[in-house]
């Protein structure tokens, strides 16, 4: 596993006691469904983990990366604030 993949999953499964791999996450967040059911673990990786760090897990996983934005948007209009990524085209 990368290091990135590790650093990424540390601050996403943290918090919330599981255990994704990094394809299982890689899955949330390409899945608009996602924010429909309020996924922890994507909105943590949205909200917790640093933007640099998310664009790389994008890269590495082969995440649209206009897929992940616009989840991000989703997902900040649930949360009421901007999340970093919701601001990319």
């Amino acid at each position: 596993m990368s290091t990135v993949a590790v650093k990424v999953l540390a601050t996403v499964n943290a918090p919330y006691g599981t255990t994704l791999s990094a394809e299982q996450l890689a899955s949330k967040l390409s899945d608009p469904a996602s924010a429909g059911s309020f996924d922890p673990s994507a909105f943590s990786f949205f909200s917790e983990v640093d933007e640099a760090l998310q664009n790389s897990f994008l890269a590495e996983m082969k995440i649209d990366r206009a897929i992940a934005s616009d989840l991000a948007r989703k997902f900040s209009d649930l949360a009421g604030y901007t999340l970093p990524l919701a601001r990319a085209a």
